[in-house]
């Protein structure tokens, strides 16, 4: 097994046990952020805030590879797929709020310049980073467009995220937007395969085996399952820390169970129609197409969004500090140039996930010397 495996496959068991403990140990006590929303709001916010444009535009593509390859073989690619962006994955996210909500406001150790500095590297990266692999995939989402329409679409998607974080009100409002725009795609693509109830029941049974396979998912199948948690890892502590605001007065095991379940029942329901779709080869209407292309850009913008807020404020570089003009020049100029630059660069987010393992096991360190003060906070 190759040692990024290793240390993947290490860091997956130690997060898993971590939220047992979590879930024992402060099974009592109430979460709750710094602006608590509802749980709809938040389930929301941490579904666009945490997936992008793959979720949409992925899945089609991906179940011709998972019915190919032997490694894949267990199970059927309804439940790969499902496996690789549903339940267990969300569970990296559950320790990260828990942690905004409960320990960083006590120790608050993301202050410590060198964490503060590498944490807010990592999200400025990542942010740019999603930005590019848009920029990189448009050409497979929109055949055959222009190169000045492809660059002006993302430098407009990049405004538009920028112009959104300015006001967390923004950023909630396209959440919830988006979300149920969500749905409505998922009603209209459900019309189109003419899916009836049998249908989704038998996507059921199909989605059966991942959960009797469960086990299998803490490793990675091969490098493009690694590829997928590493972009797990790379997202987890940006977006718990983005998150841990809106969480309304949860114990732990209530934001465990909404974690794992909530965001994973419309994925389920996306991919089960998508894989009604491929198996029995429907064709996609121009329309629907353009709506699955609509509906990604607005995760995009959502993630963006999210990540510029958040960074922004970690680096106090605000609205309230820079003028609502200056704020957007200079991050519209600092995200549009970074996702330009990525094409002369090797960068992979396999890197950025490895140095998120490396930053949960330094706070890891932190907590355990710092434990007395914890506890007497």
């Amino acid at each position: 097994m190759p040692i990024a495996h290793i240390i993947l496959t290490s860091a997956i068991a130690v997060t898993l046990a971590t939220t047992l403990l979590i879930v024992l140990r402060f099974r009592n006590i109430l979460l709750v952020g710094e602006q608590p929303s509802s749980l709809m709001a938040f389930t929301a916010i941490l579904f666009t805030s945490g997936l992008d444009v793959g979720l949409i535009l992925f899945p089609l593509t991906e179940f011709p590879t998972y019915e190919a390859e032997a490694v894949y073989s267990f199970a059927n690619p309804l439940a790969i797929e499902f496996g690789f962006w549903g339940f267990l994955v969300w569970g990296f996210y559950f320790l990260t709020t828990f942690y905004f909500c409960v320990i960083e406001p006590r120790l608050k150790l993301f202050e410590i310049g060198w964490v503060k500095l590498i944490n807010n590297m990592v999200i400025i990266a990542t942010c740019a980073f999603t930005g590019f692999l848009f920029f990189s995939y448009l050409p497979d989402y929109i055949k055959d467009i222009p190169e000045i329409v492809r660059y002006g679409l993302v430098a407009a998607v990049v405004l538009l995220a920028v112009v959104s974080s300015t006001d967390i009100r923004f950023v909630v409002w396209l959440s919830l937007g988006s979300f149920l725009l969500f749905l409505a795609l998922i009603v209209a693509m459900l019309l189109h395969s003419n899916s009836g109830v049998d249908q989704l029941a038998i996507s059921g049974r199909y989605l059966g085996e991942y959960f009797s396979n469960l086990h299998r998912f803490i490793n990675p199948l091969s490098d493009y399952h690694a590829f997928y948690l590493f972009w797990w890892f790379a997202w987890s502590i940006m977006i718990g820390q983005f998150v841990a605001r809106f969480v309304g007065g949860l114990k732990p095991w209530q934001l465990l169970v909404a974690l794992l379940i909530l965001p994973s029942i419309p994925i389920a329901l996306w991919f089960s129609i998508l894989y009604q779709i491929h198996v029995q080869e429907i064709v996609l209407t121009s329309i629907l197409q353009t709506s699955m292309v609509l509906v990604g850009i607005i995760f995009v913008i959502n993630s963006l969004d999210s990540l510029t807020r958040l960074y922004s404020e970690n680096l106090n570089l605000t609205v309230e500090r820079l003028g609502r003009l200056t704020y957007i020049g200079i991050h519209w100029i600092l995200l549009f140039g970074l996702i330009m630059l990525y094409q002369f660069t090797p960068l992979k987010i396999e890197w950025i996930g490895m140095v998120v393992i490396l930053i949960y096991a330094c706070v890891y360190a932190l907590v355990f010397k710092r434990w007395q003060l914890l506890k007497a906070a």
